[in-house]
């Protein structure tokens, strides 16, 4: 890879990260809503990859008063000095639920219960929540959520698929928090969904749930064969009682409660587009989002790019960005996540020359690796040809990880705090240009 345009892809990447910060999206927030914070009883609920940063810019930037909070957060984020005693922080699991999720979820309810009429609930949303508070509907255990949200990952649900069984199974989400809550809520969401769906991010804790059992039931069918799922599952969803049903919209549970979406995957394309420009590329962002399996949506992508008339020999600088969240079907036994077997999937198509591209997912971690995704160019199926590597065996073994650590193209950024989807840079030169 040319040294000029790989230099170019790295910064693009890295300002495409950084201005998906959790923090600025809070404070931005705190700013437009600090007339109806001022004064209040608060308590504070931050839940998801960024739950701490977000945490943090509130407690810095809000006129309220914290009298509690709970904060839920992967290993490794703990909650610091900078945030007052009154904040308790958990750790659990993502993207499958574990006894600590249920932990942290069973504090989350605690804490809405115990919202008086006159106090609020600040509620701060980021990607993962949904399996990092978990609390098992009755007559469910945590272990059938837990089979139930790895079955589905494996088989390649996406995100409102996977959420709308997870709202079902669930005695939190789907709205339910809200139901608990004594007083009035406010939810700030940071998208990492296709489309802002509010009901699909964290699976709606907060809002009204459209969706039904009779829906969850046919992902499962979906996803199937059916009789693979848990019987307590499968006959909870199979009731379709009004008892078990999520509160709906009109329900007058909400009549206190607002969600807002702060943030999502246009603040880093934003981001990578002012960086792209300041470098002298012109700026195309993709309208259509990127989503679907993961080998599939790279196909797609790259006819797409082949159809544009600016390529493969722009007139000046190209720089082609996109965003969404695809799926992966495992079948193998490697390593690797979406955003790594998608850039795998797209290297055949690219033509040998200066045409450069990267897939990243804004959290830093792509699937159970410590990779945030992988460039690729013209010469990467030659250059992994010369070490003896197959793309269609990995791509076969879902091991993208093990073939682009070998090729030294993988991008490791550590976790970034943030999660807002993925996001893929596509920059191209003029013939002759390094």
């Amino acid at each position: 890879m040319p040294s000029g345009i790989r230099a170019d892809l790295d910064a693009i990447v890295a300002t495409a990260l950084g201005a998906a910060g959790a923090a600025e999206a809070t404070r931005r927030a705190c700013d437009v809503h600090k007339i109806a914070l001022r004064d209040r009883r608060v308590r504070l609920l931050a839940a998801g990859k960024a739950a701490t940063a977000m945490a943090r810019a509130f407690v810095q930037a809000s006129p309220a008063g914290i009298v509690e909070g709970v904060v839920i957060a992967p290993p490794g984020r703990e909650a610091d000095d900078q945030l007052p005693a009154p904040i308790v922080f958990y750790a659990a699991s993502h993207p499958v639920p574990d006894e600590r999720s249920e932990t942290a979820g069973r504090a989350a309810l605690t804490l809405a219960a115990r919202v008086a009429p006159h106090e609020l609930l600040v509620v701060l949303l980021s990607g993962g929540a949904s399996a990092l508070m978990a609390v098992p509907a009755p007559a469910l255990t945590l272990a059938h959520k837990q089979d139930v949200t790895a079955r589905l990952l494996a088989r390649g649900a996406d995100i409102t698929a996977l959420n709308t069984v997870r709202k079902h199974l669930s005695a939190i989400k789907g709205g339910r928090l809200t139901a608990a809550c004594g007083g009035d809520l406010v939810a700030w969401a940071l998208s990492d969904v296709v489309g802002d769906d509010l009901s699909v991010i964290a699976s709606g804790p907060t809002v009204p749930d459209g969706t039904t059992l009779v829906d969850a039931l046919q992902v499962l069918q979906r996803f199937g064969p059916i009789a693979d799922y848990p019987e307590p599952v499968r006959a909870h969803l199979q009731r379709a009682e009004p008892s078990g049903e999520t509160p709906k919209p009109g329900d007058p549970v909400f009549d206190r409660a607002e969600t807002t979406v702060i943030g999502s995957a246009r603040l880093s394309l934003d981001g990578a587009a002012g960086a792209a420009r300041a470098r002298g590329y012109r700026v195309m962002i993709r309208q259509t989002p990127v989503v679907g399996e993961a080998r599939d949506a790279a196909r797609h992508h790259a006819e797409w790019l082949i159809g544009l008339p600016e390529l493969p020999n722009p007139a000046q600088p190209l720089c082609i960005l996109s965003s969404g969240e695809t799926t992966v079907t495992v079948k193998g036994r490697g390593r690797g996540g979406r955003n790594q077997e998608f850039a795998l999937a797209l290297a055949p198509w690219l033509s040998r020359g200066p045409l450069v591209a990267a897939s990243v997912g804004t959290d830093g971690v792509d699937g159970p690796t410590d990779a945030a995704g992988a460039y690729v160019d013209g010469t990467t199926i030659q250059r992994a040809s010369d070490l003896g590597l197959d793309w269609r065996a990995a791509l076969d073994a879902n091991d993208a990880w093990t073939f682009f650590a070998s090729l030294g193209d993988l991008i490791r950024t550590g976790p970034t705090g943030t999660n807002v989807g993925d996001i893929q840079v596509v920059l191209a030169r003029p013939a002759g240009e390094a």
